[in-house]
């Protein structure tokens, strides 16, 4: 028989069977409709339509393999295997609502469809709903206990819940079976390196290095570890994969930061310097940041978020003491508060938690507010008290040792600190605030995981640390002594006296173990968990100064905050 004619036949076979499929779901035999959706899919592998979709998918033509998998779902509205392929394509872009809709679509048709599963478990854990991505991954591992690609994901999920633990007995277990896998190497390293381990975390960075020298990412996370420092061999394998003429885009970026590091710790500023802006030039090409938006909130914060407004208020919102948010911008001496704050008994320390600006970016989207801030002035007080709980309820899942407060250290939550007032009246706001100069260079040489978008260009900087001392100024004005504010810099240089304040704004007796926090062996994951697991120490606090040659511009553009920032 022609190919053609296979593939026609492939096609009708798929087509009947989906019809099939459909007649018995409409006639209530759910088990049997979804054996013949299944059925369908296993036809459609030969379908021309469906494989020219998939090649263009694997390819990485994104702009072909959509417009081919709708013009499929527009013929044939129950095809379970081009709603799976338009869900991947939707997770590569980030479109995780449209994947987790045309997969609960699938998964309706075919519960056993466990491609369709795999992938929903996917957009789940990309959207912080974790719980729920577990499920899936669970229920995919009952029926494979040895499958790899589940006992990996379910390991990166078990990462954001914090349990690094089990985390990593599943990657040791996944590259006991494959070896030969650098990037799950990388993310032992980063699970080692969390719990402490910090030399077993390296040589797992080695080994991913040793699979695949141009591996970006692992260089940097070396680099990341702050007191790591490389090699004359180190930083010529660097740039030799710099320069290679297949490196990609991601790897690059990488290998720039990690480089900048290599040669600050060497003393060569100027090539350090070099390689941190091509680094941020790179990766601020792949993000969309526009400075003029976080101004305008903050312009309509201060016209909005008046003490009248709050007094108006009074009483709104759950009653839940439990959070403390540390707020401020990254680099700013927060993860030390949370440190210092988690060696006491009565506080646990989580992570930086994503829920209260997910709860902002939903209220943002409401149509009778106005956008955000603007929408808090639609809020009644039922929907505070609401929100309030909802907030209580997401973060439960990170609260694992029953203390009586827990710490949300978000830097970003400064935008939403009007947010906490209304929803939860009783939380602690801590505003970790570090010299203007050396917060900003300290974050745009640092590459982040996620986020940050501002962090990438030293003008987008000095705007944002501008408009978040502003902002911070008006919440003191409006709600004077809600906000806690800690100076870097005050910090190092007296920590008793500054814990004491700290531990006495929060109703907290003086606990000895704050000041000896590097003896804490709780996990850290960001970028200064090497850092706090040393006494307090000044040498980094005037980094910058190194770099004073080229940071003229960033100078000018911060003196609007050269007499306020302190206060």
């Amino acid at each position: 028989m022609p190919a053609t004619d296979v593939e026609d036949r492939a096609a009708q076979d798929a087509a009947q069977w989906r019809a099939h499929g459909d007649a018995l779901h409409a006639q209530g035999d759910a088990t049997g409709g979804a054996e013949a959706h299944l059925r369908a899919l296993a036809a459609s592998t030969r379908d021309p339509a469906m494989v020219a979709a998939a090649h263009a998918l694997n390819g990485g033509d994104l702009p072909v393999a959509e417009r081919l998998l709708k013009q499929q779902l527009k013929n044939c509205p129950t095809d379970i295997g081009a709603m799976r392929m338009l869900a991947e394509l939707a997770i590569r872009l980030g479109r995780y609502g449209d994947a987790r809709a045309l997969l609960d679509r699938a998964l309706d048709l075919a519960p056993t469809f466990d491609a369709a599963r795999f992938a929903r478990a996917l957009a789940l854990s990309r959207t912080n709903r974790l719980s729920e991505a577990l499920e899936d991954i669970d229920a995919l591992l009952a029926k494979q206990p040895d499958n790899l690609s589940y006992l990996n994901l379910r390991a990166t999920i078990l990462v954001r819940l914090g349990d690094y633990e089990a985390a990593h007995a599943l990657y040791t277990r996944v590259l006991d079976a494959r070896p030969d896998q650098p990037k799950i190497w990388m993310s032992l390293g980063h699970v080692l390196k969390t719990m402490g381990r910090t030399e077993e975390g390296v040589a797992a960075y080695r080994r991913s290095l040793a699979q695949r020298s141009a591996l970006g990412e692992s260089w940097w996370s070396l680099a990341n570890l702050k007191t790591y420092r490389f090699a004359d061999a180190d930083i010529a394998q660097m740039e030799a994969a710099l320069a290679a003429s297949d490196a990609d885009e991601e790897d690059r970026l990488h290998l720039h930061f990690a480089l900048g590091k290599a040669y600050e710790d060497r003393g060569e500023h100027r090539q350090a310097f070099e390689h941190y802006e091509q680094g941020n030039s790179l990766r601020k090409g792949q993000l969309a940041y526009d400075p003029a938006e976080v101004t305008t909130k903050v312009a309509s914060a201060k016209k909005l978020l008046t003490a009248a407004f709050f007094e108006e208020r009074r009483g709104f919102g759950a009653d839940d003491s439990s959070p403390i948010f540390v707020v401020g911008l990254p680099r700013s001496g927060s993860t030390l508060i949370e440190q210092i704050l988690a060696s006491h008994p009565s506080v646990e320390g989580t992570m930086e938690l994503p829920d209260l600006d997910k709860i902002a970016k939903r209220l943002a989207a409401r149509k009778d507010g106005g956008g955000f801030p603007g929408v808090l002035g639609a809020l009644t007080e039922d929907e505070c008290r609401a929100l309030g709980e909802e907030y209580i309820e997401r973060t439960r899942i990170q609260r694992r040792l029953g203390r009586p407060f827990f710490i949300d250290k978000l830097p970003n939550n400064w935008l939403n600190v009007g947010l906490v007032q209304l929803i939860l009246p009783n939380a602690k706001i801590v505003d970790a605030r570090r010299h203007p100069m050396a917060c900003c260079f300290s974050a745009w040489k640092q590459h982040f995981a996620r986020g940050q978008a501002f962090t990438y260009d030293l003008n987008d900087l000095s705007g944002y640390y501008c408009d978040y001392v502003a902002h911070m100024a008006h919440i003191d004005g409006v709600l004077p002594g809600r906000v806690h504010r800690v100076i870097h810099e005050d910090l190092v240089a007296d920590p008793e006296a500054q814990v004491q304040r700290l531990l006495d704004y929060l109703g907290l007796p003086f606990d000895e173990r704050c000041l000896t926090f590097y003896q804490n062996e709780r996990a850290v994951r960001t970028a200064s968990s090497e850092q706090v697991r040393r006494p307090i120490s000044a040498d980094g606090l005037d980094q910058w100064r190194r770099f004073e040659p080229w940071l003229g511009d960033l100078a000018r553009r911060l003196e609007p905050v050269w007499q306020t920032w302190m206060r």
